[in-house]
């Protein structure tokens, strides 16, 4: 998940928000100040019940990036590449470039996280059992915002604990399975049908929950079983397409001699001559035999159809950044290149010559014609 707003830096891991932070923080600190405070702790003001809130609010998410802090320091050390942390509307996300090469390693990062919020926990309400008053109702806010982040950080280090994939606990499934089988595929596929059976679980329990009355609770309930559950499928098909491309290379893949069109031809002759008659969605822009960027139909529908006549190519094309990949690369690392730059297709570039193009598109009729042919994938 990519941040909205990049907010600092600790230990050179980006620390960054999602914009659904923005929802989590008002439906907690609201929950939290006109519920769940004036039940537990009957004799504050009003102020007070709103201040605990807001700050009971940050301090959670203080403690969900000490969580995700763990996960990203553990993979570091194990010589994995961590692109930051996104605080988002279920907590956080730590953003890793790779994934473990082995089943231990898997295991190290995924328990970090929970172990480290249920100590966090412990200590908390070890400290507000030890120093806080002999009667609930006598518990002051400094003591309720104690007990409130031991509460809560224990009940997100068990719920983490939960064996459904993507969860921390499903990926610990994971591991495990992983270093019985030697399977990561396997192992993935096994943990992603736990997490369905979790997600749908947590699904019908919020279904439940708003038949008896408690609407707030079972919807959100019923949204984190959904969240889960779109995780958990996306996670196994990115699983299956890795695996059906394991020893495959760009050169195998690439649509070769790809259109190429000069910067000066006009958008609407693009269209006609690229778009329609040769079925293109893309074409690379050339100038004096050099590539100088890339035209799509994405770029062609920022403008529209009355200046198509007038504008030229260059006007719409992407210039920077222009990604490109080798013919000699693994089809893996284009796929990640697609996936993090959220782009369709990039440019195939040897010896500073363009000898192809891969898409979204040309992977697909890769993997669909070796299906249909009953050919044996790559490594299989």
């Amino acid at each position: 998940m990519k941040p909205s707003i990049r907010l600092f830096t600790v230990f050179g891991i980006d620390i960054g928000v999602h914009y659904t932070w923005v929802f989590a923080f008002v439906l907690i600190t609201w929950s939290l100040a006109s519920g769940a405070y004036p039940d537990l702790f009957g004799r504050w003001s009003r102020t007070e019940y709103w201040a605990a809130g807001i700050i009971s609010s940050l301090v959670l998410f203080a403690f969900v990036l000490v969580h995700e802090l763990a996960h990203s320091l553990v993979a570091k050390r194990k010589g994995l590449p961590v692109k930051g942390i996104t605080l988002f509307i279920f907590g956080g996300v730590s953003n890793l470039g790779a994934e473990s090469k082995r089943a231990w390693d898997e295991f190290a990062i995924a328990i970090v996280g929970p172990l480290s919020s249920l100590a966090i926990g412990g200590a908390l309400l070890g400290l507000y059992f030890a120093t806080g008053p002999e009667r609930v109702q006598d518990t002051q806010p400094v003591q309720g915002v104690i007990f409130y982040s031991g509460w809560i950080n224990v009940a997100v280090g068990a719920f983490n604990l939960i064996p459904g994939f993507p969860l921390d606990g499903g990926r610990v499934l994971r591991s495990i399975i992983w270093g019985v089988t030697g399977s990561m595929r396997r192992a993935t596929g096994l943990a992603a049908n736990v997490g369905r059976v979790v997600a749908w679980g947590l699904i019908a329990f919020g279904l439940y929950r708003v038949l008896e009355g408690d609407w707030l609770g079972g919807l959100w309930t019923a949204f984190i079983g959904w969240f889960l559950n779109n995780a958990a499928d996306a996670a196994k098909r990115e699983q299956e397409a890795e695996y059906e491309f394991t020893g495959a290379l760009v050169r195998d893949v690439m649509q070769p001699d790809p259109v190429t069109v000069p910067p000066a031809m006009s958008v609407d002759e693009l269209v006609r001559e690229c778009f329609i008659k040769r079925g293109c969605r893309a074409a690379a822009v050339m100038e004096s035999g050099r590539l100088v960027g890339i035209v799509s139909l994405t770029d062609v529908r920022r403008l529209g159809p009355s200046d198509w006549a007038t504008t030229p190519v260059a006007a719409v094309m992407t210039v920077n950044p222009l990604h490109t990949v080798a013919s000699s690369e693994s089809v893996d690392l284009a796929l990640k290149l697609l996936a993090e730059k959220n782009i369709n297709q990039a440019m195939v570039v040897d010896g500073g010559q363009l000898v192809g193009m891969i898409g979204r598109e040309s992977l697909m009729r890769f993997v669909r014609v070796r299906r249909e042919l009953g050919v044996r994938r790559p490594g299989a």
